[in-house]
C-alpha cells in the first residue's frame, strides 16, 4: 500500500479543506476505531494527532501505524485505500497554480489562486 503522507495527515487533522476535511477526518477516525483484537492498531496514534494536529512526529507515527495495520488486515487496507483516494482529491495548498485569462474582454469578478471555498458573488 502507498504510504499516507505526513503532510496529508497534518492537513486533514488540522481541518484543511473546511467541511470536506472534517468529514475525511471523521471517516478515518471511524475506520481506525473499527478494530478487532487481531487487527488492532492506530487508535493511540490517531488520538495523539487529534490532541496536537500540527505535530509532524505524531502524523508520521499514525502513517506508520496505518500502513502496518493495512498489511495485516485486508478489509482495513481496502477502506484505507478508498479513504486515501478521497483525501488526495482534497487540495490543501500544496502545489503550483497557473492562472490564465484569455479570449477577449472579460466582465465580472475574477479570482486568481487556488483552493477557494465559501465564495458567493451574489451577496
Amino acid at each position: 500500500m502507498e504510504p499516507i503522507s505526513t503532510a496529508l495527515l497534518l492537513a486533514v487533522a488540522g481541518g484543511a479543506g473546511g467541511e470536506a476535511g472534517r468529514q475525511l477526518w471523521a471517516k478515518l477516525s471511524d475506520l481506525v476505531r473499527r478494530e478487532t483484537p487481531e487487527t488492532a492498531g492506530g487508535v493511540v496514534e490517531l488520538t495523539s494527532l487529534e490532541a496536537s494536529p500540527d505535530a509532524a512526529d505524531r502524523a508520521q507515527a499514525l502513517g506508520a501505524a496505518l500502513c502496518l495495520r493495512a498489511e495485516r488486515d485486508s478489509a482495513f487496507k481496502d477502506g484505507l485505500t478508498q479513504w486515501h483516494q478521497q483525501a488526495q482529491a482534497l487540495r490543501t495548498g500544496d502545489g503550483d497554480t497557473k492562472n490564465t485569462i484569455s479570449g477577449g474582454t472579460q466582465e465580472g469578478p475574477v479570482l486568481q489562486g487556488r483552493d477557494f471555498s465559501g465564495i458567493n458573488f451574489n451577496g
